[in-house]
């Protein structure tokens, strides 16, 4: 005897072309009924004009023909009513929309690495390089094994704040990052260019995508407690690619004490909590510079908006860093390391709680 669900399982193979969608899911079987060995059959079509309303009739009769038991088909056409053709119309715009918003991309294994802190800022110019450097120090000068990944692919800085020259070498399929002379573990396209530290990097976004993956996964980063991860400004595709598929715990957000900076900073911030990614505070960089001679506190950029710009977030307000140009100048001549900052320990100790 034939079987009514199993017609049913039958007719899903029976696509309507124009939908897309096969005629039980799209609600066009009105009626179905069974006897004996005669099947009885409602097809409703979205209009009576329907240019492919032929082509489904023909292929419903081929396809419950060939099922065994059955010997005759017989077809009535119909048409949908507006309140059924509303009902498919939803339909289709919930399946659009879902193949609109592909599945996020699986998360990179994490390895021997304890944390994984990404430092964003949005906007150029904050000092968020020398802001990864020093923090890589502080943590460093604690006792932790502390490496830094220069995401900055077209504009890598961070070896040279270090003194770091030599490239990285291949042991065994893996790249072996190169080391500060604090034990700092450093990969940077700069370390890459040959000695050429001034050859540009003219590369568009899948590249450099690439590049940030290749310099996670293929790196050996062995055991680190932290990775300091240097991101691009801006809220392109190097920093989803870190956001994304890199397993980063947390992101320290720099920024300086213009109204602009806050503002662009902002986008950046937008982009992290749509990843779903926690922002573990917010560093005001160049947020004042002292007087050498008086010791007079300046505010050359205006007014602090660190604090604000936390607040804004519902995020840890980390702390205020000084323009100091001790630190440009050790910055300028790769010893970073040997800086010493009571503003940036501050910090450190307040990320680390």
């Amino acid at each position: 005897m034939v079987d009514q669900n199993q017609i049913l399982g039958l007719l899903k193979t029976v696509m309507d072309p124009e939908l897309d969608m096969d005629v039980v899911t799209a609600g066009m079987i009105r009626s179905l009924r069974v006897d004996g060995s005669s099947v009885y059959v409602t097809l409703a079509l979205t209009s009576d004009k329907c240019p492919m309303g032929e082509k489904i009739k023909d292929d419903v009769d081929e396809t419950l023909k060939s099922m065994e038991g059955v010997k005759s088909v017989n077809i009535e056409l119909s048409v949908m009513t507006e309140e059924e053709r509303n009902a498919l119309l939803e339909q289709l715009k919930a399946n659009r929309s879902k193949e609109a918003q592909p599945a996020p991309p699986e998360k990179l294994p994490k390895r021997e690495i304890k944390q994984i802190i990404a430092i964003l800022s949005g906007k150029g110019g904050v000092g968020k390089s020398s802001v990864t450097s020093m923090l890589a120090v502080e943590l460093s000068r604690r006792g932790f094994k502390v490496g830094v990944l220069d995401a900055d692919i077209t504009g890598p800085s961070i070896p040279k704040m270090f003194g770091v020259i030599e490239a990285p070498f291949v042991l065994e399929g893996k790249i072996i990052p190169a080391a500060s002379k604090g034990g700092i573990k450093i990969m940077s396209m700069n370390l890459l260019l040959g000695g050429e530290e001034d050859a540009p990097v003219i590369w568009r976004g899948p590249l450099i995508s690439s590049a940030i993956r290749q310099f996670f996964t293929d790196v050996d980063w062995a055991e680190l407690d932290y990775l300091l991860v240097d991101l691009p400004p801006g809220t392109s595709d190097a920093q989803l690619t870190v956001l994304q598929l890199i397993p980063v715990d947390g992101i320290v957000v720099v920024s300086s004490p213009q109204e602009l900076a806050s503002v662009i900073v902002g986008k950046a911030v937008t982009m992290s909590k749509r990843l779903t990614v926690p922002i573990l505070g917010v560093i005001e960089n160049m947020s004042y510079a002292k007087c050498p001679h008086c010791g007079e506190q300046i505010n050359i950029f205006g007014e602090s908006r660190g604090r604000l710009l936390a607040d804004g977030i519902n995020t840890k307000y980390l702390g205020s860093l000084p323009l100091d140009p001790a630190l440009s100048k050790a910055c300028d001549q790769g010893k970073i390391e040997d800086y010493t900052s009571d503003a940036f320990k501050a910090v450190a100790s307040k990320l680390l709680d």
